[in-house]
């Protein structure tokens, strides 16, 4: 156990790491706020493919550089390389004022993109700083820095439209200079007042630190990661548009609901390192997927509206039509009540809503048979998906995974205390990716099936498949080495 001075030192580093951290998840989601801001002044008139790009380069940079920067961390300390990354990163920024075409502005979007390595240096380094008992609750504190995005949705708005009173056309130049002035003065902080620790066997080449990767247990860790980064960090920017074509809010309220997303998400990251510490990081993940199991399988109800036929009017006797109105046919001197359509559907219910009604389908003087249809009956059943209540689903959704974030990382110290960077690496690299390609997958199944809540059916098998891999590994190794090897999975997993 360590003494209440390096303990202190460590919560020093943990601020130090989290604050770069925030930093940098702000700049990585920059191209979010500021390519729609120069599309929709039309200081650029790029199509909506280029416009795709530019906002995926830098998560994609982010995510795939994760591995190398890891084995880096782990083999030469995460002081250097993450004062390094910093300053080298806020040169990008610095240059994007002097990009004038597509092409550039994809360049300098893929060099600065390099900051969403920040988590595989972080996750080392942090790691490295505490013993075991504090494990989950440091790195939940330190993946609170993913609420960077949330600040650049608030803030950058704010500082394009503050810069572009004066200068309509390059006011928007002074928006990457401060974040890479940001960037330049944490650099500089890293350097003259972070620690470099490293781990003890960093003297391991790069091939044996690699040769990890081939365990089975970093691609189910990594596939956690998949769902529940990944999939938060698409849908930070997917639910703007959801939104707005689903329920027609304006851009500034539907920014404002997927900002109500993603900040808990954020925040509760530490919260779910401290569950991990105290109840083991098997049972909370075991909790998050079936969450995400129940809440996507309630998301993927889309708002519809179902019209079938329903409960008709039979002629009770063979006669002739003597009189129609619109809630009765008359046959002969027998009358048959019809219901009519109602004038005014229920709507904004929480729950599905039926109405049914007849239509008539004979006429004046027409002879009918005796059980001949004379109404034909209509039901339809309407649900709303009520916007509050989806809102409400969304954001437990999001808590959800901003628990489930901690707990996947309270894993890889545990199983892989020497090679952190690597493991965290690769792990946040397949997370990354999720982030990357989860937005592609949910437009082709909003292309396919026209509707906007088939996202959610990808959640809900995906999080099946993560439940059932979790379970019956769990199971698998429970049943190689019992009786004693159920108090470990719950420390271990």
């Amino acid at each position: 156990m360590e003494n209440s001075s390096s303990l202190s030192k460590s919560h020093r580093m943990l601020f130090l790491n989290t604050l770069a951290f925030t930093i940098c998840f702000a700049c990585w989601t920059l191209n979010g706020v500021l390519v729609t801001f120069l599309v929709d002044k039309g200081i650029f008139n790029w199509s909506v493919v280029q416009v795709g790009w530019l906002l995926g380069i830098p998560i994609l940079t982010g995510s795939i550089m994760r591995l190398p920067i890891g084995i880096l961390t782990d083999k030469y300390g995460g002081k250097y390389v993450f004062a390094t990354l910093l300053l080298v990163c806020s040169v990008p920024l610095f240059l994007l004022p002097l990009a004038d075409s597509f092409f550039m502005f994809a360049i300098l979007s893929f060099l600065f993109g390099l900051v969403g390595t920040s988590f595989a240096v972080g996750i080392g380094y942090t790691s490295i700083f505490y013993p075991k008992e504090w494990q989950g609750r440091a790195l939940g504190i330190f993946g609170m820095g993913n609420a960077g995005a949330a600040i650049t949705t608030f803030v950058a708005p704010s500082l394009l439209n503050h810069f572009s009173i004066s200068d309509a056309q390059n006011g928007w130049k002074m928006l990457p200079i401060v974040y890479g002035a940001a960037l330049l003065l944490i650099g500089l902080l890293f350097l003259f007042f972070a620690e470099n620790r490293k781990l003890e066997k960093s003297n391991r080449t790069i091939p044996q630190m690699l040769t990890t990767l081939k365990s089975a247990r970093v691609w189910r860790f990594g596939a956690y990661y998949f769902l529940v980064f990944g999939c938060f960090v698409a849908y930070s920017q997917w639910l703007l548009p959801n939104f707005m074509n689903v329920y027609s809010t304006s851009l500034v309220m539907g920014g404002m609901f997927a900002t109500m997303f993603s900040l808990p998400s954020g925040v509760i990251r530490a919260f779910g390192g401290w569950l991990s510490d105290k109840f083991g990081a098997r049972k909370v993940m075991y909790w998050v997927l079936s969450s995400s199991v129940i809440l996507s399988a309630l998301l993927m109800i889309p708002k519809m509206e179902i019209t079938t036929a329903g409960p008709g009017v039979m002629a009770g006797k063979k006669g002739v039509i003597t009189a129609i109105s619109p809630d009765n046919v008359r046959i002969g001197d027998k009358d048959f009540p019809i219901d009519s359509k109602p004038e005014k559907i229920e709507e904004g219910s929480i729950f599905p809503t039926k109405s049914s009604w007849q239509k008539i389908i004979v006429e004046q003087n027409q002879e009918v048979n005796k059980k001949e249809v004379i109404a034909k009956g209509v039901t339809r059943i309407s649900f709303d998906a009520n916007m509050w209540v989806y809102l409400i689903l969304v954001i437990l959704i999001g808590v959800s995974w901003g628990i489930g974030k901690a707990a996947v990382y309270k894993h890889i110290p545990d199983y892989f205390p020497n090679e952190i960077g690597v493991v965290g690496g690769m792990v946040g690299l397949l997370g990354g990716l999720g982030g990357f390609f989860c937005p592609i997958i949910f437009s082709y199944l909003l292309t396919t099936t026209g509707i906007w809540s088939s996202s959610w059916i990808f959640v809900l098998i995906f999080s099946v498949i993560c439940l059932i891999w979790m379970h019956v590994t769990i199971t698998n190794m429970m049943n190689e080495k019992q009786p004693g090897m159920a108090n470990q999975i719950d420390r271990k997993n």
